[in-house]
């Protein structure tokens, strides 16, 4: 399930890839057409690796050139709008991390990414809780992001409504590469890499890279620090990789705009954010293994292990008043914690005729150490100078821990048809051990056991055209953060709160004409229960619910054309309707210590949108290099779960120019130029959903230009 692979090239043109640099790289450079496009084999969610159009689900891949032309390669917001059923909003601001959504999970989470599976390299960026982050994420090494949707993406556990996995590029040949980045609003950007196959089997890639922001808003200035180190061994029977990575990131936080603010100016900063000096400091160490082993006869073909540890530390200074922080079971206006985490998977595959078995073991650990201080010093006159770590005001220890089982099979059990099935069961336990006792003992231990049947079949209706249909429960246990308070004020840990299970439906379509023509369609239902939502806002503590259930229904389709060869099209298309099936009580503002605003039934969801779209129509020519013009639409989406306000639709334009010129001995150069937002709209890129204090809106970019310049040379 971590693992990739690409089916062996049929076009010579790729074949001579693995002849002599030289003669690729002039190849390359000379190339009048686009070579014609090989199907990537993708593991996530398969037993033993598919072709995408064998897969009975829907799957989206983004590959390294898409990666590499969508931007200065810094989030997935660049490149991912190409990918149906995902929404990928950028925040515009680095101490927000990217607000990600697959089929409307994960639309509520207020920061960070919540309700999805995040993997990179197998290792998950996302906690046992279900609260993830992609910020440490490489994409200048990745070889390509598989995006998994619906009913297959809950054989990866807890809090999986979608799976994103990075897969980095293998070291194939030694070179070097290095980059700058120029964009407007003070981007800068600066990359190395070097990578070899060095004897006795052994591989070796390290890749570092710091990017510089000085924002579009006042007070989101942002800076970012990356370093990788793959090392690789290669047997004739087992592979070994591990790989370790530093990662951190100071940044401004310029807060969300209330409707007003962004009616006036779009482009300001609210401001709280410079008078409380609104701040985050991240840091992350992370270390992996994974080693391969494969079986030369028998059933037994494979087994698999992988282990990884990390630590991660963060700081952040928030808007919250010293009148807010003098009630007693306030934690403070700064947030401040070190977490250690660590997990291991071990996994058999075994193959027959007709059939494919995995089996395989996960358990994942988080500990943090969270403290809360307040956010400002008295000066000598008694008043608040906010910015500053004050009074210690939280000190306690979170633990989150999950222990799965997992199996999956495929049976191919007549010529064009194939069954499919698996299951996941697991049990995630969540606590907090309160040692600050001051203000209450917020204490807790709460566990959920989670079963995840689900069920495939694909049918080859006709040569090139595959249909597919699925179907699974699901499950998303609450968050450290949601069980933190309870809605009533009592103390300890809100063990009144469920967690909630889906029942996903999906019926698909996969077609492939002449390799000139691609179509993946896909329909889907999905009815949730104990929809977990806000519950009260008071005294700086924000408190959960169940509000029963949630329907989500739509169509996604994903389309690529190449009528001639220098020509290509690309359209991804969603459609959304997300409500709530229940009427519910919610907080209207703060401070809120008992819910009495009525959300009724088939309110939409908060941060869903009803379409989104992206299109993109691109000519590449020898002397000329490619063009690419590029537009991204979305629909309005509800900025609070009673529908009072909405961040309104937008349409964005952007144009890009790229091409790759050999310049000598196994060296070339890469340039590409971009300018997005090509009209200059101004629009709401994210949305902070029922933020009490009625600040929803984030910017999104204006236009912008980004300039960057790639030398690649074998060494």
């Amino acid at each position: 399930m971590v693992h990739a692979a690409r089916r062996p090239s049929r076009h010579p043109a790729r074949a001579r890839r693995r002849g002599r640099l030289p003669a690729a790289l002039a190849a390359l450079a000379a190339a009048p057409v686009l070579a014609q496009p090989v199907e990537t084999i993708v593991v996530t969610g398969s037993v033993a690796g598919s072709e995408v159009q064998q897969a009975p689900y829907a799957i989206g891949v983004v590959d390294r050139e898409a990666l590499r032309q969508a931007g200065p390669m810094i989030n997935l917001s660049e490149a991912l709008a190409r990918v149906p059923g995902l929404v990928v909003a950028n925040r515009s601001n680095y101490a927000q991390d990217l607000q990600i959504s697959s089929r409307g999970f994960g639309a509520r989470a207020g920061f960070g990414v919540r309700g999805l599976r995040l993997l990179a390299d197998g290792i998950p960026a996302s906690g046992p809780d279900g609260q993830g982050q992609v910020s440490h994420i490489d994409l200048a090494g990745a070889d390509r992001v598989e995006v998994l949707r619906g009913p297959f993406s809950a054989l990866y556990g807890n809090s999986s409504g979608g799976v994103i996995s990075v897969f980095s590029a293998p070291v194939r040949r030694a070179e070097a590469e290095a980059g700058l980045d120029l964009g407007t609003y003070g981007l800068r950007q600066l990359r190395a890499a070097v990578q070899a196959p060095l004897a006795g089997g052994f591989e070796l890639r390290a890749s570092g890279s710091a990017m510089d922001w000085e924002g579009f808003r006042p007070h989101s200035e942002a800076e970012r620090r990356l370093g990788n180190l793959r090392l690789g061994w290669r047997g004739e029977a087992d592979t070994v990789i591990a790989v370790a990575s530093h990662y951190e990131q100071p940044a401004d936080d310029p807060l969300g705009l209330t409707r007003e603010q962004f009616d006036a100016d779009p482009r300001q900063t609210t401001p709280q954010a410079e008078s409380f000096d609104t701040r985050k400091r991240s840091k992350q160490d992370q270390l992996g293994v994974n080693w391969r082993h494969r079986f030369a006869d028998g059933a037994l073909r494979e087994f698999e292990a992988s282990a990884y540890a990390g630590q991660r530390s963060v700081t952040q200074w928030l808007a919250i008043a010293k009148a807010t922080q003098d009630n007693p079971r306030h934690g403070g206006g700064v947030a401040d914690f070190d977490r250690d985490y660590r997990g291991a998977q071990a996994q058999w595959r075994w193959n027959w005729q007709a059939l494919d078995l995995m089996a395989g073991a996960a358990l994942e650990d988080q500990r943090d150490d969270r403290r809360g201080y307040e956010n400002y010093v008295l000066d000598g006159a008694g008043d608040p100078v906010y910015g500053r770590i004050g009074t210690q005001r939280r000190d306690e220890i979170n633990r989150a821990r999950t222990r799965d089982l997992f199996g999956q099979a495929e049976w191919r059990f007549a010529p064009d048809w194939a069954a499919s099935a698996g299951l996941r069961r697991g049990r995630v336990t969540l606590s907090a051990d309160d040692a600050y006792r001051d203000n209450g003992d917020d204490s807790g231990r709460l566990s959920y056991d989670y079963t995840n049947p689900v069920l495939g079949l694909r049918w080859r209706a006709a040569p090139g055209l595959n249909l597919h249909a699925a179907a699974a429960r699901g499950f998303e246990a609450p968050t450290l953060g949601e069980l933190a308070y309870r809605p009533d004020g009592a103390n300890g840990f809100n063990e009144g709160l469920k967690a909630q299970k889906s029942l996903q439906f999906e019926v698909g379509a996969k077609w492939r004409q002449d390799e000139s023509l691609d179509l993946d369609l896909a329909l889907f239902q999905v009815m949730v229960d104990d929809e977990i939502g806000i519950a009260s806002n008071a005294g700086g503590r924000a408190s959960y619910q169940n509000v029963g259930r949630t329907l989500r229904r739509g169509a996604e389709l994903g389309a690529g054309w190449r009528p001639a060869a220098a020509w290509r099209t690309r359209l991804a298309l969603t459609l959304l309707d997300a409500r709530y099936r229940d009427d519910f009580l919610t907080c209207a503002g703060i401070p809120c210590t008992t819910p009495t605003a009525e959300v009724a039934a088939g309110k939409r969801i908060a941060g869903t949108q009803r379409a989104s779209a992206f299109a993109e129509l691109a000519w590449r020519d020898a002397a000329l290099g490619e063009w690419g013009l590029e537009w991204r639409a979305a629909g309005r989406s509800a900025a609070n779960d009673r529908n009072t306000d909405f961040a309104s639709g937008y349409a964005l334009a952007a144009l890009r120019w790229s091409r790759t010129f050999a310049i000598g001995e196994g060296q070339r150069i890469e340039l590409l130029a971009r300018i997005d937002n090509l009209f200059d709209r101004a629009y709401a890129g994210s949305l902070i959903v029922n933020d009490a204090n009625g600040r929803y809106f984030e910017t999104g970019a204006p236009r912008s230009a980004l300039l960057a310049l790639r030398w690649v040379g074998a060494i």
